[in-house]
């Protein structure tokens, strides 16, 4: 993702400044989603495996990337509570 982008992109609920998700949290975050156990903030299953995402500063939203696309969408994003075991950062 480029650099500048990602320098301007928030969270379209909390305003937080949006970064990439690190390999510990994208492994906690697909393994969960492997499991069935993450909805979407619509309370929409999250059924495929996320290859990129973008987490806010509190790492409590992720929001994924479909290829290098965010999507940036309040009812996309998943809540890292959800997940067990998702890195604090």
């Amino acid at each position: 993702m480029d650099r500048k982008l990602l320098d301007i992109l928030v969270c379209p609920a909390s305003r937080q400044p949006l970064a990439l998700l690190d390999k510990a949290g994208l492994d906690a975050l697909n393994r969960a989603i492997a499991g069935g156990d993450v909805k979407r903030n619509d309370g929409s299953a999250q059924a495929d495996a996320i290859r990129e995402a973008l987490v806010t500063r509190d790492r409590k939203t992720v929001y994924r990337l479909d290829d290098g696309i965010p999507v940036l969408l309040v009812e996309e994003g998943i809540a890292t509570a959800q997940v067990e075991g998702f890195p604090a950062g």
